[in-house]
């Protein structure tokens, strides 16, 4: 049977359009189960939104396809949530795979929190394209060259307050964890090098929870690269290492 997975989103790009080039470097060895993420399921957040919403619309997914167990793959927004799960639901995941998480749930360390915090400050009072601009600079190396802004997309526009909103709900989690450590998952945690140096930072935390982790850093690679970029072949080749490490769903 081939591996069962499924994909979370970050908070800008679509599943669909965020997976495309995985699914081709694949080429049909893996089903790729794709699911949006929940703060973009109506024109606006849901005014409940929560982390807690969006775990649980995941276990449904999950439910929805028959998967009793099955690996996970998050990329930014995505992998915070990734990561909640699989605290929370541990018994579910036969492998988990991370692109940069935006953050690890619960309590930050000391250079976590001082990302945070200014990450914090400088969106502070900024709206829309504006937003989004200092949401990407701040988010890799100074001096790294960005790419051109999109043209006008009437779906970009929920992105930043869905940021915004998930940015908040991160913030509300309460989450331990020392959850983590009972992960008897193989775990894969993949930044760029071009990426803030907290990406590294985030990297060193979860190896010190997850009794079973490889870190990869990519040359030339950033957050905000095109994700025919971060979801080279190389990189599929490697995620395939993992599910077969894993065992059969």
């Amino acid at each position: 049977m081939k591996p069962q997975v499924i994909c979370l989103p970050g908070g800008v790009a679509p599943a669909a359009q965020r997976y495309a080039p995985l699914e081709a470097a694949l080429d049909g060895s893996a089903d790729l189960q794709l699911k949006d993420l929940e703060v973009y399921r109506d024109d606006a957040p849901p005014t409940d939104y929560s982390v807690e919403l969006e775990l649980a619309a995941l276990d449904r997914f999950a439910d929805s396809l028959g998967l009793d167990r099955f690996h996970l793959i998050g990329y930014s927004g995505g992998g915070f949530i990734s990561l909640a799960y699989a605290g929370m639901y541990t018994n579910r995941l036969l492998s988990l795979a991370l692109f940069e998480p935006a953050r690890v749930p619960g309590e930050m360390t000391v250079a976590e929190q001082d990302f945070a915090d200014h990450l914090a400050s400088r969106l502070a009072g900024l709206r829309g394209p504006d937003y989004m601009a200092a949401f990407v600079r701040e988010q890799v190396k100074p001096g790294v060259e960005l790419p051109p802004a999109p043209p006008p997309n009437p779906a970009m526009a929920k992105r930043p307050g869905g940021i915004a909103a998930m940015q908040r709900a991160f913030d509300a989690f309460k989450f331990d964890r020392n959850l983590l450590r009972d992960g008897r998952f193989p775990v894969y945690y993949a930044y760029g090098d071009l990426s803030h140096e907290e990406q590294g930072v985030k990297a060193g935390v979860l190896a010190r929870l997850f009794p079973d982790i490889q870190v990869r850093r990519f040359e030339g690679v950033h957050h905000f690269v095109p994700a025919d970029q971060i979801y080279s072949r190389a990189h599929a080749a490697e995620l395939q290492d993992l599910w077969h490490r894993a065992g059969p769903s």
